[in-house]
């Protein structure tokens, strides 16, 4: 009964692809806690005085039985006005509201076209939703717009929605947000844009890359909370009208147990901080500056711009060697192979965060330079 799980699993091992849970050690070059609130002794302090205060752990139920907790609607109304949005809904998280919306808004006769690097919990949500799903070769606008121009031609009537990432978490780059806000509104069509990787790191008081177009009719941003902001869920910011619509249709939302209470507290005193406290994006955008001249100068490896950067290594057997090798060293950094990367773009993908100083930075990537020598 068990043994095609078995063999599955060897057939992973034999192609350098089984994945294992290891626990946290070494210094954090792998986390997304880029700005490394999910220490912060503040958000802590906000949670202890929740409990003290009588909020409860978790919601007991979901949001339209008795779970819509006053301090989850609170989070709603902050991150709307944080954000620039007319609307908001926090969610469980990331992947569960990547998949609310995709399969929940676009209908079947609908088109959507999106990014070939998008994240898997848009996949699994355009698998399981009615639209017409087409792909475009990554950061090409006029590739969304050709498809677009294509399917009006061949008779398609209904509506269009274009589903990008801000920053894209395996290669750390940006998506032309202008040029796909331009082929959006001639095409009128809405833009889904997922700054999971943004928020709390870019854009003015860390609103993320997308925070121009926040509050268009046509406009649905994603800010995951797990990441720069250390907490857990997410906010999906969107016109009331879909929001609503969302509520009464997203079968995640209406079947899910809320989130707990305690993490909108967390998420409410984290977006306080980001506006409250520059300092803590300008540390990390410091760092971020000297990682990629460090890099350039030691490996020859062009910067990304961004806390994300990635050093690909095209096998998947080169990338965990050279992942391996710096565990070894005491540096938590990871590899990643397909499927969450396309085959032969197996990588270390490094991450920068404010757990680390300048001295562990430059440790590293000696360490990097003197492995890659070794391994390549």
């Amino acid at each position: 009964m068990l043994e095609r799980y078995e063999k599955s699993l060897n057939a992973l091992e034999r192609r350098n692809l089984l994945r294992g849970l290891v626990p946290q050690r070494g210094v954090d070059f792998a986390s997304n806690d880029y700005l490394a609130f999910s220490e912060l002794e503040a958000i802590r302090d906000a949670v202890r005085d929740a409990l003290d205060d009588g909020v409860p752990v978790g919601a007991g139920a979901s949001r339209l039985l008795r779970g819509n907790h006053e301090q989850i609607v609170a989070l709603e109304d902050e991150a709307a006005a944080f954000f620039g949005a007319e609307s908001c809904l926090y969610m469980g998280g990331g992947y569960m509201a990547n998949f609310s919306l995709l399969t929940a808004l676009p209908r079947r006769g609908d088109l959507i076209v999106y990014d070939e690097l998008i994240h898997a919990s848009c996949h699994e949500g355009m698998r399981a939703g009615k639209a017409t799903c087409k792909e475009v070769a990554h950061n090409d606008a006029d590739a969304v717009e050709d498809v677009i121009r294509a399917w009006r031609a061949g008779g398609g009537t209904g509506q269009v929605w274009i589903v990008v990432e801000s920053l894209y978490s395996m290669d750390g780059d940006r998506a032309p947000l202008d040029d796909l806000m331009a082929v959006a509104d001639r095409h009128d069509a809405f833009l889904i844009i997922d700054e999971a990787h943004a928020t709390g790191v870019f854009g003015t008081g860390g609103r993320g890359l997308a925070h121009a177009y926040e509050g268009r009719d046509n406009v649905i941003c994603l800010h995951t909370c797990g990441k720069a902001l250390g907490c857990h869920g997410a906010l999906i910011c969107a016109p009331e009208v879909l929001c609503r619509y969302m509520v009464n249709r997203s079968r995640p939302f209406i079947y899910a147990t809320a989130p707990s209470p305690l993490m909108a507290v967390a998420v409410r005193k984290a977006l306080a901080v980001l506006q409250e406290t520059p300092a803590y994006q300008d540390e990390l955008q410091n760092l971020i500056s000297l990682t990629g001249e460090y890099l350039s100068e030691r490996c020859g490896l062009a910067a990304s711009g961004s806390q994300i950067i990635p050093v690909v290594m095209g096998r998947d057997g080169a990338a965990m060697e050279l992942a391996s090798a710096l565990q070894a060293q005491g540096f938590d950094v990871r590899g990643i192979r397909q499927p969450t990367v396309p085959a032969g773009t197996a990588r270390l993908r490094l991450s920068l965060t404010r757990h680390v100083d300048e001295t562990q930075i430059r440790t590293m990537i000696d360490a990097l330079a003197d492995a890659m020598e070794k391994h390549l």
